[in-house]
């Protein structure tokens, strides 16, 4: 009896699969199903799929032609293909999407992309089965109609634009085209490329910091990259026959920052300010994306500041710092929006192991961009009266927290801005073997006494950029002559922005990112300089800024 039943039961059990399996296929394909259930299916991909792709272009000389598809189906990706630098041609990627709760029969969801003159279905292996629907530009589409295949990880569910031979991809789940998209007379304009992301957005990784076990913090300070829409054209590269003469700007400076991050292996990277070089930017993301990647993929932390050449591009400082602070591994923040700039911030770094206290704050401020007072003071911005304010209280808040208080060492904090301060310029404080001077400080002429707030809220040390020729440190001392603030350089890394100075500099200037090593066991702070050209592996003008908490002289 007790056989009879086992078998029994699972002789139900098997025609119950094999009935819900014939019920699945047929519903997939023929939707049998009524809809009371479909509702109640879960939803792998919620929100937008897109249904299909294509490529609306206009010309200048036809006054009644337009880019805008309508735009109750369409929706356009604000990007000229063309980058507005065609004379007479514009080309536009349009998206049709829809929620997956509106799709219906006829809809049919974009499972590929890819891009070339031909059918992906005879010019690749695998795909002979595939049919592929064809659009302009050489973009081909791989659609179904299937049921649930919006639910499917293959989904497109995004697509965006970017540009040059050397574009990447900063963004999880997002994967860029190898083939540009093929429009007519390109002319010299960068590369248009398809960038499309599958499923639902993936979550963003934001380590917070921490010391090491070793007691040790490592912060690399990168400083002016001044990258490029593109490959970039170099700018007083040194030696001039290095490869044979030829330099492609953002490929030299991402191999040097590459090769000196897999070398110091730091903890934090700190970008202070002119990372993209506007004014050959037409498409910001692209080059803000080159950097990010270089951190993102190697899990790096980092942290970004504004300098004066950054939103000079497609993209306003609050729009960088958007896109900036929604990439894995960035810290950037904007701000408060009562204070003045954008990207004035601090971040903790936590004691080692699992302790929530913080044993090193680091503050990074906007020192923002050209005078807004060229009659009385030439030159560049300064920091604003809000700001100093802000610091202040913050510094005094952050003193008094439960995450300071509760540290049982010496906490230690250091600051980051782009533009020098006025106090850079004294020439007395500039310590000899601590690097180069090998131009004026473009400092602010006005002064809003920053540097004093800096001693006075116990920061040991600032660094900037800017000047891409200097990358000295200074020590400015009190009135008593006891060292009270150390004052750097980085020096610039990147080969779209100007070097050169070689009447001042033997064998003209070569590229550098500074390093801070923060030792918390010793409270002790050692900095150098990694060069991109000559002995790479050479820690340049080594010191040791501060000692006990102490800032002591080099």
């Amino acid at each position: 009896m007790t056989r009879r039943i086992v078998r029994t039961g699972i002789q139900l059990g098997a025609l119950t699969c094999i009935i819900f399996l014939l019920v699945f296929v047929l519903d997939n394909r023929f939707r049998v199903l009524p809809d009371a259930i479909h509702n109640a299916l879960p939803t792998h991909t919620p929100g937008l799929v897109i249904t299909d792709i294509t490529l609306a272009t206009c010309s200048s000389l036809n006054i009644l032609g337009s880019c805008k598809l309508d735009a109750q189906k369409w929706h356009r990706v604000e990007k000229d293909l063309y980058l507005k630098k065609g004379w007479l041609n514009h080309a536009y990627i349009h998206i049709e999407r829809k929620r997956e709760s509106e799709l219906v029969e006829t809809d049919r969801v974009i499972l590929d992309v890819k891009v070339g003159r031909l059918d992906p279905a005879t010019s690749e292996k695998g795909q002979g089965a595939e049919r592929w629907e064809s659009r302009s530009g050489g973009i081909w589409l791989k659609r179904t109609s299937k049921r649930h295949a919006s639910d499917s990880v293959k989904a497109i569910t995004a697509v965006d634009v970017l540009f040059g031979a050397d574009a990447v991809e900063a963004r999880p789940g997002w994967e860029i085209l190898d083939q540009p998209i093929l429009l007519s007379n390109p002319g010299d304009n960068q590369e248009a490329r398809l960038t499309v992301r599958r499923g639902p957005p993936l979550p963003i990784e934001r380590p917070a910091p921490r010391v090491r076990k070793d007691g040790r913090f490592k912060i690399m300070q990168v400083a002016d990259l001044h990258l490029s829409t593109g490959l970039g054209v170099c700018r007083d590269a040194e030696p001039t026959d290095h490869n044979g003469g030829k330099c492609d700007a953002d490929i030299r400076t991402l191999e040097f920052l590459g090769s000196v991050l897999d070398s110091e292996k730091p903890d934090l990277v700190v970008l202070s300010g002119d990372q993209v070089n506007g004014e050959t930017a037409p498409d910001a993301q692209s080059a803000v994306f080159k950097f990010a990647e270089m951190f993102i993929k190697r899990s790096i932390p980092f942290a970004t500041i504004f300098g004066n050449h950054d939103d000079e591009g497609s993209l306003g400082r609050q729009a960088l710092m958007q896109l900036t602070q929604n990439l894995p591994f960035s810290l950037s923040l904007p701000g408060p929006s009562s204070v003045e700039g954008v990207g004035n911030y601090y971040v903790e770094v936590l004691a080692r192991g699992t302790s929530t206290h913080s044993a090193l704050t680091l503050y990074l401020l906007d020192t923002h961009g050209y005078s807004p007072d060229e009659r009385q003071f030439r030159g560049y911005d300064w920091l604003k009266k809000s700001q100093v304010d802000w610091f202040r209280t913050t510094a005094q808040n952050l003193k008094h927290s439960p995450a300071h208080v509760g540290y049982k060492h010496i906490h230690m904090e250091m600051a980051f801005i782009h533009i020098p301060l006025p106090e850079y310029r004294q020439e007395g404080d500039i310590i000899k073997g601590s690097g180069t001077f090998a131009e004026p400080p473009t400092a602010p002429g006005f002064n809003t006494g920053f540097k004093q707030a800096l001693v006075d809220e116990g920061v040991l040390a600032v660094s900037c950029g800017h000047d891409h020729v200097n990358d000295y440190c200074a020590l400015s001392k009190s009135s008593e002559s006891k060292p009270e603030l150390w004052m750097c350089y980085a020096g610039g890394a990147g080969f779209g922005g100007y070097g050169g100075y070689k009447e001042r500099i033997e064998g003209g200037y070569h590229r550098r990112v500074r390093v801070f090593e923060f030792d918390m066991d010793e409270a002790r702070i050692r900095t150098w300089k990694r060069l991109e050209y000559g002995d790479r592996e050479k820690k340049v003008d080594e010191m040791v800024i501060v000692e006990g908490g102490k800032v002591v002289a080099a």
